[in-house]
């Protein structure tokens, strides 16, 4: 239930990111697209984890290359969930790298695998729309990781993975 002035999106948003910070830690390639091609997600080097409201709301941000991160999962085990998240996904030797914000899944700085500049020389649109379907490949990705968070979200089995994701947060905190 959302505490006051929180949108229920905020609080989606916030669950989506824990919930696939706990999946990525547990079992990174065991993502599918909609065609059912299996990719990779994890979620290093930043996140930014939050709790309470108002005067209250307490924030933790915690960043580094080979960080354990353990300052935002002890922040997890206090009730606080992430609010942004530095994602990478990776599909077919393309890797993603984006930040999400849960409070309007916001894409911020998206960067998407290097494009062959060589491929530009017969068509001047080439990198344009390489570029494009790069973007509209890791947009994808995106959808069915949501697709997915949302249909366990709205059944039955959420309360056993909640307890699933307290045991991963007791184990790694």
């Amino acid at each position: 239930m959302p505490q006051s002035g929180e949108s229920t999106d905020h609080v989606l948003g916030q669950e989506f990111l824990t919930w696939l910070w706990y999946q990525s830690d547990t079992a990174p390639g065991a993502f599918t697209d909609q065609n059912g091609a299996s990719f990779s997600v994890s979620m290093e080097q930043r996140i930014v984890v939050q709790g309470g409201e108002g005067d209250a709301r307490e924030t933790a941000s915690v960043s580094g290359s080979s960080s354990p991160l353990r300052e935002a999962r002890f922040g997890l085990g206090t009730g606080k969930k992430v609010s942004r998240a530095l994602v990478c996904l990776e599909k077919d030797g393309m890797e993603f790298q984006l930040n999400l914000r849960a409070e309007d899944f916001c894409l911020g700085s998206l960067k998407t695998p290097k494009l062959d500049r060589n491929d530009s020389d017969d068509d001047p649109d080439a990198l344009l729309l390489e570029k494009i379907y790069l973007m509209e490949t890791c947009a994808g990705l995106l959808d069915s990781l949501y697709a997915r968070f949302l249909k366990l979200r709205l059944s039955r089995n959420w309360r056993s993975e909640v307890a699933l994701l307290g045991q991963w947060l007791t184990k790694t905190a």
